[in-house]
């Protein structure tokens, strides 16, 4: 361990080996955290708390901090954040609450830029990018290799799925399905497939030509959402992208992203 004479660690907190705790940051009593993590200066970590190995955390950021809810007593609940994370300055990460999952987790290989915002109960998946000043209300579920625009706002409970993009300055108050792009300021919509990531993710032509086909089934051609859905699952069932999709679809609690009625051009995404 290498510790900064003005760190304050509680000695009750688990620190792992070849772990860089820098100037001026706080660790409290209940926190974990994992071997070659690296706390730069100025960030504060308290509450249950895990940290995984070879994350790194920049000035001012803050982590396991109570929810920001009216309702929350006070009640041991947790943060759980994975290995190889980078958590830039003036990052907010709250714990869960007793009324929800009592944990808010966060994946592995992530990209939390400047005064992004985790809220409590959240659920985050690996590889995602948030950009600078985007905020995640409570209960927000994101799956992997998402990338959340700056300046998007995310509605509690929303989901995001694997493979998502959504545009900087984006409202979101309903569901953005995996493997698509939503953007639009307020009440964002969905723009088609998000193709420039699936081809780096190595979707190949066919994979990416079937959802193309299903999204157009399920959002262009004029059928009610359920109708679609059993019209897709017949036309693609062997497709597991397109199962991916529409098991998304069916668990919907707030309703999905309307979509546009354009397709952005590569170029424009």
């Amino acid at each position: 361990m290498n510790i900064h004479p003005t760190a304050i660690v509680h000695p009750k907190a688990t620190v792992g080996e070849d772990v860089v705790i820098g100037p001026y940051c706080v660790v409290g009593e209940h926190v974990t955290i994992g071997d070659q993590t690296e706390l730069v200066a100025h960030v504060c970590v308290e509450g249950h708390t895990e940290i995984g190995r070879c994350c790194r955390f920049y000035p001012f950021v803050s982590i396991g901090t109570p929810p920001q809810h009216l309702q929350y007593k006070d009640e041991p609940t947790r943060v759980c954040i994975g290995d190889h994370n980078i958590v830039r300055e003036n990052v907010t990460i709250n714990r869960g609450t007793a009324f929800g999952s009592g944990v808010t987790r966060i994946g592995h290989h992530n990209f939390f830029m400047a005064y992004t915002h985790v809220a409590h109960d959240c659920e985050l998946g690996n590889h995602i990018v948030m950009a600078n000043a985007a905020n995640l209300a409570g209960h927000v579920s994101v799956g992997s290799s998402v990338v959340i625009g700056g300046l998007v706002g995310v509605h509690q409970y929303v989901r995001i799925g694997e493979y998502a993009m959504v545009g900087g300055c984006s409202a979101l108050g309903r569901d953005v399905p995996p493997f698509v792009r939503a953007a639009g300021g307020y009440r964002a919509q969905m723009f088609g497939l998000n193709t420039i990531a699936l081809r780096r993710h190595g979707f190949s032509g066919a994979r990416m030509n079937t959802l193309k086909a299903a999204f157009e089934l399920l959002f262009r051609q004029g059928h009610r959402l359920q109708e679609a859905i059993k019209l897709a699952r017949n036309e693609y069932g062997e497709s597991t992208d397109v199962m991916t999709f529409l098991t998304f679809l069916e668990s919907t609690s707030r309703g999905i992203c309307q979509v546009s009625s354009r397709e952005l051009d590569d170029e424009e995404e």
